[in-house]
């Protein structure tokens, strides 16, 4: 199945500091480096190294060839993303010892999608798969032109704002979430009622709940699947969410198994806080094999509850 990720492309300034900047505050930074991020392209890069058939479509300002050719370097196909004349969305990050990060984002040309670009680009993709994140306009078009085409529709409600809960989300087949995005959503206050809150909402969707250090969550056709976390040294996460969603989808997709799906994604993921930045952080899957048949990481706990 063929896999259309309609995502950010992001200039990313990385900042290390001891600690982040106060209100009123001016600080020295450690370092500084640019790399190419975007959830959209993070996410697409996670696909494709972990082998998945994935084409990426966005638009990109005249700033942003950089981006464009970091994704074709991992076998990212790009013919459906458009040049602009806006600037290219970029972000501004701040890294903090403890390998922590605090991210202030443009749009800029992930801002300026319409609904006739949109048409060009899905049509190409009915009955396939649509991977969506909230970095880019025109969501709610393109959720439902997507499920009209018969896509399925998964969506990483990141980064969480207001704009969601306007967002037709019966058309989203796996909804994924964070603790923060999914205890938001489900106006609730308590983990475990996350997904049990969000079922009463959306009862045909599938759900994928990550929990950071406490591992992840993922509930589909009536079965509760839980993985615990590898607890290693953390350099950055940035962009470490970003490789558990690819090599889930991506593994799922192939294998057909949650178990198998949230063991790769966990190790993956794993692997990314490692080492700084975001889409050059990603390994690929070879590596992730190879880490968990020699449990390099130590044991991982899954099962269904």
């Amino acid at each position: 199945m063929k896999i259309c990720n309609f995502g950010s492309l992001n200039l990313d300034f990385v900042y290390r500091v001891d600690f982040f900047v106060k209100p009123g505050e001016t600080k020295s930074a450690k370092n500084y480096s640019m790399y190419a991020g975007g959830k959209g392209l993070n996410q697409s890069i996670a696909l494709a190294k972990a082998g998945a058939e994935i084409y990426h479509g966005s638009m990109l300002g005249e700033d942003g060839q950089f981006l464009k050719e970091t994704l074709e370097k991992y076998g990212v196909d790009t013919r459906y993303i458009k040049s602009c004349h806006e600037k290219s969305g970029h972000a501004v990050i701040q890294v903090e010892d403890g390998g922590q990060n605090s991210i202030l984002l443009y749009g800029g040309a992930n801002q300026v999608m319409t609904e006739e670009y949109v048409d060009e680009v899905l049509k190409n993709f009915a009955g396939e798969m649509l991977l969506l994140q909230n970095e880019i306009n025109e969501m709610p078009y393109i959720m439902r032109k997507a499920k009209e085409l018969g896509c399925q529709v998964y969506f990483n409600a990141a980064p969480m704002n207001k704009k969601v809960f306007d967002y037709p989300l019966e058309c989203v087949d796996f909804l994924i979430v964070n603790e923060v995005e999914g205890k938001e959503l489900a106006a609730c206050d308590k983990e475990e009622e996350i997904i049990p809150e969000l079922r009463k909402k959306y009862p045909k969707m599938s759900f994928l709940l990550t929990l950071g250090k406490r591992g992840s969550m993922v509930y589909h056709k009536n079965r509760f699947i839980r993985c615990g976390a590898h607890h290693v040294p953390v350099v950055d996460t940035t962009g470490a969410g970003d490789t558990f969603i690819g090599f889930f989808m991506a593994t799922y997709l192939k294998r057909g198994s949650i178990r198998e799906a949230l063991e790769i994604a966990t190790t993956a993921s794993a692997l990314a806080v490692g080492k700084e930045g975001a889409s050059d952080s990603i390994p690929d899957m070879e590596r992730v094999r190879k880490v968990i048949e020699k449990k390099c990481l130590g044991p991982l706990k899954v099962e269904e509850i």
